[in-house]
């Protein structure tokens, strides 16, 4: 199995990440590094064509790409032609027009059996329509003949597998493939019945409403699609309040899409911008000016792919990353180009032997997994592979390719499950958007509620909401939260759930791997290795460090500058953090001179330079997700499961099994869940009086609730859970210190306390018997208001919602329950 990323050049997962962004501090003979603020929202230059130029021996070379596997091709136009007859035919053409459609998809569709003479032109165009409709359908990640698990519980047919679902699959593609052919207008239901029968109106209704609320259709950020209004809900129903934990792509293309779809929505980032791990930074210096992605940088895969959609829609153009990919040894000199092709083919036959080794594994040990890395050495050593030097230099550099590819060493892969994901990568070319994703990010975020510098410590849970506390004391209350926040912020514990999660996740986030990768962005005066390639490598002759610098990549003609970026991956990304970005920048210009100036080329010292420590940054802890050993891709679908019967909800790259590790599979997951808490609202069928109103950030306030307290004797007042009247629950306690005892004022202190024993204090004749007693008998501890713990918060929470639903009921005329 052939595993290198865009053919050794571009990057394989969309790479998220974003970094604490420690610029090179000035040495004599290196840049004076700009002091910008990383949680600015930067605003990249237009980025300009640079003058391509010949590059340095050697003689460029196609590296091979990993092949797409799709699943089971549509069956043939024969096979099927007995159900397109549900469309007439038109003069519209609904072929799939996206600038980047992959070659294959065509070249499927032409290689597909006609239809016998005896059928008239007319069959044959509408078996042929229906067969590119499926290859878009395919693309975007609908199966070939049967249903989704989401389209199942959607209940888009009456019966799963009965009559009506071939044809709703069909009318779905139809649907789908006719608004990607125009991603710049609002495709309405009577739109999608223009060319299909009137008696299939019923699957029309099914198909459209499934794909537009999973944010299949009419999503993004044309101007058509922004203006939509949605049919607004029945009366005497709204929408619930949702609270979005995070503002990277999976948090913005959630809000967007479940504004869209009539819910209030309030996002809480901890860092001072959005984005998340898709950074864009703006660099300049000397008179040149540089937009850097630091964090994710490719689109890996342009065909389905929802990112291509929003460039399409916003108009930017996509600069294709070119195969070319030179490699040079440690001394700078050219890798020989038939030793460099025997061992890309000996890697991929490596590979080979490991798969099958797998599978004769699993076929009798289901339960047995080992690395990834120790199953390659095992093998490279029994067939004596790479044992010339420059041989087993060149076997590291693909796998430090590999380990790029994963953001893990591979002996922390796991062989059973390491390419779980590959049949479902996106299909067509590996691109870079001119300006940087950066772009995507404040398109998306435009007139979003985001609340800025809230890093959230708490996520509380229960039957009336759902409570977001931030390290600053404010509390955001709503009906559901959106968790999605890195999995290394998960795996560290920086958010408390109350209650704790179910086991199963917990067990799942330990599992799940969560690596690293690193980068060293720098901007020079000109463009020195020039313009005709994207790519070139570098070996090392320690296997240690074989990830350090390995591949650069080269921005001059997208970034608006002349901007190298070189990689450091596996064991060498996590050494780069405890490295100066001073030692750090000197080290790639070391390889860069070894490289260039032997032909007569100058190497200038950079204008500015940026390194980043993905590792160390408190908002992700690292950079993408990876399947370790002894997980698989079902820790990524438990990862994604609500919980609290539909309170909290999970997205990111990380809940996403099919594009794990990628932009695109993190805004696929935001579009996912919307639609999840879509449906969860909808059972719950929430009245807009029985609900906080509003989402809002704000400081808890006891004083409103003791206005009406269930028992009041002296200075003491209760209230009593109002979801029982169980004797032994919990109650709160307010004791007023003042007039005597206090110079000024009153002081409150709280305290929980069963029912029972409140109702027995207030049988106690005066306070300071009560206190006595409270503190000798009961084992009652009064703490000021901060000082109550999960307990007390929770009950807090359920008084609160109880006394908003008392109010609403008041203002709306009712009579109070």
């Amino acid at each position: 199995m052939e595993t290198q990323p865009q053919n050794h050049q571009s990057e394989p997962q969309n790479h998220q990440c974003e970094p604490q962004n420690n610029q090179s501090e000035p040495r004599n003979h290196l840049p004076q590094s700009h002091d910008e603020n990383p949680d600015q929202i930067p605003n990249p230059p237009d980025p300009s064509q640079s003058p391509e130029t010949q590059f340095p021996e050697p003689p460029p070379k196609k590296r091979r790409r990993r092949k797409k596997q799709f699943p089971e091709m549509i069956p043939s136009a024969s096979a099927v032609s007995g159900l397109r007859v549900l469309r007439p035919h038109s003069n519209k053409s609904s072929i799939y027009n996206e600038k980047l459609m992959d070659r294959i998809i065509q070249q499927q569709i032409d290689d597909h059996p006609s239809p016998p003479k005896s059928r008239r032109r007319k069959m044959a165009d509408l078996a042929k329509e229906v067969d590119v409709e499926a290859m878009i359908a395919i693309a975007v990640g609908f199966p070939v003949d049967s249903l989704t698990e989401e389209e199942i519980e959607s209940n888009v047919v009456d019966v799963v597998g009965g009559p009506d679902q071939a044809n709703y699959i069909i009318v779905r593609n139809h649907i789908l493939a006719r608004w990607r052919s125009n991603v710049t207008v609002w495709m309405t239901k009577d739109h999608a019945l223009e060319s299909i029968r009137s008696e299939h109106r019923s699957l029309v209704s099914s198909a459209y409403t499934f794909l537009l609320e999973h944010g299949f259709i009419n999503f993004g950020l044309a101007p058509a699609i922004k203006d939509a209004v949605l049919k607004p809900p029945p009366d005497g129903m709204e929408r619930a309040n949702v609270i979005i934990v995070g503002a990277g792509l999976a948090g913005l293309a959630a809000a967007r899409h479940l504004i869209s779809l009539g819910f209030k929505v309030a996002i809480v980032e901890g860092r001072n911008r959005p984005g998340g791990r898709v950074l864009t930074r703006k660099m300049q210096g000397d008179g040149v000016i540089a937009a850097a992605d630091l964090g994710g940088s490719v689109l890996t895969g342009i065909n389905g792919n929802p990112l291509g959609v929003l460039a399409r829609q916003l108009g930017f153009p996509l600069h294709k990353v070119r195969d070319k990919c030179p490699l040079y040894l440690p001394d700078g000199s050219a890798v020989d180009v038939e030793v460099d092709s025997r061992v890309e083919f000996t890697f991929n036959r490596l590979l080979d032997k490991v798969c099958k080794l797998r599978q004769a594994i699993m076929e009798k040990l289901d339960s047995v997994d080992v690395s990834l890395g120790t199953a390659l050495e095992i093998f490279r050593h029994v067939h004596k592979i790479a044992e010339v030097p420059e041989e087993r230099m060149l076997l590291n550099w693909h796998l430090a390719n590999l380990e790029y590819a994963n953001a893990s060493l591979i002996t922390d892969l796991s062989l059973a499950f390491w390419d779980q994901d590959d049949p479902y990568e996106m299909g067509g070319d590996h691109c870079f958007i001119p300006g940087g994703n950066g772009r995507f990010v404040r398109a998306l975020a435009e007139n979003l509620p985001i609340f800025y510098g809230r890093t959230v410590e708490s996520i509380r849970y229960g039957v009336d909401g759902v409570m977001v506390c931030t390290s600053s004391g404010q509390v955001f209350r709503g009906d559901m939260v959106l968790c999605t926040v890195p999995l290394g912020v998960l795996k560290r514990g920086s958010i408390e759930f109350i209650p704790k999660l179910p086991q199963p996740k917990q067990e799942a986030i330990e599992r799940l791997g969560f690596g690293l990768l690193n980068k060293v962005a720098m901007l020079f005066p000109f463009d020195f290795w020039g313009g005709g390639i994207d790519t070139f490598g570098h070996l090392t002759e320690e296997t240690s460090n074989r990830g350090e610098f390995f591949l650069f990549y080269s921005y001059s003609s997208v970034s608006g500058g002349p901007l190298l970026v070189a990689l450091v991956a596996g064991e060498s990304a996590i050494k780069f953090e405890m490295m100066s970005p001073v030692e750090t920048v000197e080290r790639v210009l070391e390889i860069l001179r070894r490289i260039f100036t032997p032909r007569g080329i100058e190497v200038p010292n950079p204008v500015q330079a940026v390194c980043t420590r993905w590792g160390k940054d408190r908002f992700t802890y690292g950079s993408y997700s990876h399947v370790a050993v002894g997980a698989s891709g079902d820790d990524y679908d438990i990862l994604a499961e609500s919980v609290g019967d539909g309170r909290v909800f999970f997205a990111g790259e990380a809940t996403n099994r099919r594009y794990p590790a990628t932009m695109h599979g993190a805004l696929l997951s935001g579009l996912r869940e919307a639609a999840n808490i879509s449906r969860a609202a909808n059972r719950r069928s929430l009245a807009p009086m029985e609900r906080i109103v509003n989402v809002r950030d704000e400081n808890v306030d006891l004083d409103d609730l003791f206005q009406s307290p269930d028992l009041a004797f002296g200075s003491f007042s209760v209230l009593f859970d109002p979801r029982t009247s169980d004797y032994a629950s919990v109650s709160l306690i307010r004791v007023g210190f003042g007039g005597k005892m206090l110079d000024s004022g009153t002081l409150f202190l709280y305290g929980l306390i069963s029912r029972k024993h409140a109702i027995e204090l207030s049988n106690i004749e005066g306070d300071e018997n009560r206190l006595r007693i409270l503190y000798r008998f009961f084992g009652v501890k009064l703490v000021g208001r901060k000082g109550l713990g999960n307990v007390g918060e929770t009950l807090i929470a359920h008084l609160k919602a109880t006394k908003a639903n008392f109010n609403a009921r008041v203002m709306n005329g009712a009579p109070p329950v």
